[in-house]
């Protein structure tokens, strides 16, 4: 296809974003809601770009894409050129285009962005690589010569997966090791899949597996092959295992019943709709119930569209700041309000009310933001303001923090006092084992999908210089 290109286009032409599903449709379904854009309709969206000489766009990524060059080949039916360009710096493209918060990175950071609308960069990038593949889109390796090396991973999370590729395309042999039996983690059980469907995932398995990696699947670490012969088996290690562990909340009441566990939530009804077997998550349907979501990130907005789409008779999210204070992404929070959810912002829940041993309600109390010194505005109770809303589950979703398992003690893995991964000043992602790297959430605490990836794709550069160095030592070599 060939578009003729107009420099001045976002003149004249407003921000379109993808066509959503009619809203009845939606709310039933667990589909990706966005409607994929039509080669036309990419390229003239892609044509809004200014082509900054200082794009700063590209500096808001936490991986740098060079976005405005693939938006212009984008704009020149340039497809399967602008997706190696997209996988320059991303290993996981169709991913971030879905889920990344576009709109606190990168087309916040568009020139555009005020008094034009920023270029629809998420959709343009979904764009482009779900059509490449469709076209058969696949890495060039004819260049890549191969090393004697052997790396191994856990985890099949976003960082696990950019480590992977990240050292296939350097000619190392990878195998990468998970507990579930898809790849993905988190982006496979815990985003529904009106944010991100499995078969993205798939896809991209079968991309890995082309290129050369290795997966061993339901296979638990210190279960099925324990930690010293994972060692034994490779010649560096990399620990990309995330964070699962909720924090903590203490409320009167709790011990009382009504608690619905968020990320048992969410896992247990990705397995439910594909039928697969993961036991600890078993299917926890909210039909009927009346639904109340504590939390104000992004876990917390999938909970409550989850809890839309499965039928609950209502569904609140409480959040003890305002909107715009909100960690999640405020698309997110747009989608959830058009689907149903009743937002009760700067409140916070004081005790859980039961009637006959069955939850019935939750006493919340407003707040107010006052300045702190720590820079962000802090709640505080307005005496007098109790009310109760009814409720008959609540979701505590504040986040996660680590939950490092015992063997990484036993490789000589060192952490520090709050569980994540330490890692030292000599190479970026090497811990006190230095044949071992971590990267992603257990070393940086929860955080976006694209800043694991950018971190492991960093740490995959570690390990390689890492095996250059030390080669004469290696089993290997």
């Amino acid at each position: 296809m060939t578009h003729k290109i107009d420099h001045f286009a976002f003149l004249d032409r407003s921000r379109e974003d993808p066509d959503v599903y009619p809203l009845k449709v939606r709310k039933t379904e667990f589909r990706e809601i966005y409607k994929p854009y039509d080669p036309d309709e990419a390229a003239s969206q892609a044509e809004r770009c200014l082509d900054c000489g200082n794009p700063y766009c590209e500096w808001k990524c936490p991986v740098h894409n060079y976005i405005p060059n693939w938006l212009k080949l984008a704009g020149e039916g340039r497809i399967m050129e602008a997706a190696d360009l997209c996988h320059e710096t991303n290993s996981l493209p169709e991913v971030c285009g879905r889920i990344c918060p576009q709109d606190r990175l990168c087309e916040q950071a568009c020139t555009l962005a005020t008094g034009f609308g920023a270029v629809t960069i998420g959709a343009i990038e979904r764009y482009i690589v779900d059509e490449a593949l469709k076209q058969g889109w696949r890495p060039d390796l004819s260049h890549v010569q191969t090393k004697p090396w052997s790396v191994g991973i856990v985890g099949a999370g976003p960082a696990g997966l950019a480590c992977a590729d990240i050292l296939t395309r350097n000619g190392i042999s990878v195998t990468v090791y998970d507990r579930y039996p898809e790849i993905g983690g988190l982006l496979s059980f815990g985003i529904p899949d009106f944010k991100l469907e499995l078969q993205v995932m798939r896809r991209r398995r079968e991309v890995l597996e082309d290129a050369g990696v290795h997966f061993r699947l339901n296979c638990d670490i210190g279960r099925d092959i324990q930690a010293s012969e994972l060692e034994n088996m490779h010649d560096a290690l990399f620990f990309g295992l995330g964070t699962y562990k909720p924090v903590e909340a203490s409320l009167p009441g709790m011990d009382e019943g009504g608690i619905v566990p968020a990320l048992q939530y969410l896992i247990g009804q990705t397995a439910h709709l594909y039928g697969l077997d993961l036991p600890g998550y078993e299917h926890i349907d909210l039909a009927g119930e009346h639904v109340l979501v504590l939390g104000g990130g992004d876990t917390a907005m999938d909970c409550v569209r989850t809890a839309i789409r499965q039928g609950a008779a209502t569904v609140h999210c409480v959040y003890r700041r305002d909107r715009e204070n909100m960690p999640g992404s405020q698309r997110e929070v747009g989608h959830a309000m058009k689907e149903g959810v009743r937002f009760e912002f700067n409140a916070q829940p004081q005790r859980l009310i039961h009637e006959k041993n069955r939850l019935s309600g939750v006493e919340i109390v407003k707040t107010r933001l006052v300045s702190s010194e720590q820079g962000r505005a802090v709640p505080e109770i307005i005496e007098g303001s109790e009310e109760v809303i009814p409720a008959t589950a609540v979701i505590f979703a504040f986040g996660y923090r680590p939950s490092p398992p015992a063997w990484l003690e036993a490789l000589g893995v060192n952490t520090a006092e709050n569980g994540l991964v330490a890692t030292d000043e000599r190479l970026p992602g090497q811990t006190s084992n230095p044949a071992i790297f971590s990267a992603g959430d257990m070393v940086r605490g929860s955080d976006l999908v694209v800043t694991a990836i950018a971190d492991a794709r960093e740490a995959a550069q570690s390990i390689i210089l890492h095996l250059e160095s030390v080669q004469p030592q290696l089993k290997r070599a």
